[in-house]
């Protein structure tokens, strides 16, 4: 599907837009800033040395355009009937010292947070763009998991082992997607022979895959604002099924071992499913038989009924957090429902503080030794620190997206828009999507509309500061 862009032109509307992200920025409650303890530490702490020299391996990353911090490369060649897959893991584990102050600063983030004028990293930039980042033709020590696969693309065996590496490339989503679709030989040829084998996979397992477009704010080289929306690209969709290959791996081991934190979400109950239900037969794509996963694996990308029913489907994935264990297994069932299988966070050390912990106890295992004591002693503090990082990630894209939203929809005032309803919020109210600019608002709809329905709303303000639109139906 065609990528959408509205713009914020430089106006009355764009200074405040300014300011009013500016307020946000200033307003969030964790460092933005690392202390001078914590930039030094980065410049001058020595990685663990690595086991391996991998350097002869032609590794490449796959990331989106202009990427800096690469926590994944991957290798991918035949190995028989079947294939071997290599993913190297940029080793964030190898350069923080436990209690140190990157470490310190790091669990009081919990992730990159991600804002319209940039990013506030987890990681000090000397560490997660430079010195750890798996940049082309740099050696860098990394984390690598090779997994064997059979003709199905089922895993027969793996292993993780402490490597130095050099990647050759690095790849971007959109040309890496035209190289596949012209099916030219090159690092990614196996990509989606793979990638499709894992999808297939997934769906036996009964996974399920939310694949709402991506919506995101972007500034400019002018100085403007968009905010773009794009369904993932098919290489982005393969390339994940790695990462969910080695994070079930990684799960893998630590139950094993017994000691380690998985990434759990729960199945939806049967309110949920109903409610779903109901919400398809409404927007006229009902959801019948089979299993909710198959059911949005096969929706047309191309039908404007797709986005209302993939936005009512964000019902049954919500309840996702963390467990963690030492000694003895959690209770209860220990599978993330989405992938239909025990799955843990392994991937993006660079951008989320709770990898470095599973990698960490993943190494140790794989070599035969006890999980180091720093992750063990801090387990119990993982998921709240987890939850409280992305509350603040997910509060932070919200209020950024609707600041941008009612700068784009300012030179509208006074007049008529058309929408499309996503879903009704009451009795009177709804989530709605405007073509042109692209922005999806609350408003209140005339009575009996439904999902689906194209409104004719009328525009009476806007407050940039506060993200607020105000429309009469």
């Amino acid at each position: 599907m065609p990528q959408r862009r509205s713009h914020v032109a430089p106006s009355a509307a764009q200074s405040d837009l300014a300011a009013a992200l500016a307020a946000l920025r200033a307003g969030i409650e964790a460092p933005i800033e690392f202390s001078k303890e914590a930039l030094a530490e980065a410049e001058s702490a020595k990685p663990t040395s690595p086991d391996l020299d991998l350097r002869d391996v032609p590794f490449v990353t796959l990331d989106p355009l202009g990427s800096k911090d690469l926590d994944q490369a991957l290798h991918l060649e035949r190995a028989g009937s079947g294939f071997q897959v290599r993913y190297a893991i940029a080793d964030v584990p190898g350069f923080v010292t436990p209690g140190g102050a990157i470490d310190t600063e790091a669990r009081q983030r919990g992730q990159t947070l991600y804002l319209a004028d940039g990013n506030i990293p987890l990681h000090p930039l000397a560490l997660s763009t430079d010195r750890a980042s798996l940049l082309p033709d740099q050696e860098r020590p990394a984390l690598v998991w090779t997994f064997a696969l059979d003709d199905t693309g089922k895993v027969s065996e793996f292993r993780l082992e402490r490597a130095l590496v050099r990647s050759r490339a690095q790849l971007e989503y959109v040309s890496a997607q035209a190289s596949v679709d012209r099916g030219e030989a090159g690092p990614l040829a196996l990509l989606q022979e793979i990638g499709e084998l894992r999808q297939a996979l997934e769906q036996q397992r009964g996974g399920a895959s939310l694949n709402l477009p991506d919506e995101e704010v972007v500034q400019k080289p002018d100085g403007t604002y968009s905010i773009e929306r794009r369904h993932p690209l098919a290489v982005e969709e393969w390339n994940a099924q790695l990462s969910l290959m080695t994070g079930m791996a990684a799960a893998e081991l630590m139950t094993g071992a017994k000691v380690g934190v998985l990434r759990t979400m729960p199945q939806p109950d049967e309110s949920a499913f109903t409610r779903f239900r109901r919400q398809t037969e409404a927007l006229g794509r009902p959801w019948k038989t089979g299993r909710y996963g198959d059911f949005l694996r096969d929706l047309d990308k191309s039908d404007p009924l797709t986005l209302p029913v993939l936005e009512a489907a964000a019902s049954l994935f919500r309840g996702a957090g963390y467990v963690t264990f030492d000694g003895t297994l959690p209770d209860g069932d220990l599978e993330q429902a989405a992938i239909g299988a025990p799955y843990a966070h392994a991937t993006a050390p660079l951008r989320r503080l709770v990898d470095r912990w599973s990698l960490a106890i993943c190494l140790t295992i794989s070599q035969g030794q006890p999980a180091p004591e720093w992750a063990t002693s801090s387990l119990e503090q993982l998921p709240e620190l987890m939850a409280q990082s992305s509350q603040r990630a997910s509060q932070l894209n919200a209020d950024t997206l609707s600041r941008v939203e009612a700068a784009l929809l300012r030179p509208l005032i006074g007049h008529d828009v058309q929408a499309s309803v996503i879903e009704l919020r009451g009795e009177d109210r709804a989530a709605v999507q405007i073509a042109d600019p692209a922005v999806t608002a609350s408003a209140h709809v005339p009575a009996g509309t439904t999902p689906g329905e194209t409104v004719t709303l009328h525009l009476v303000g806007t407050d940039v500061a506060k993200g607020e639109v105000e429309f009469a139906a």
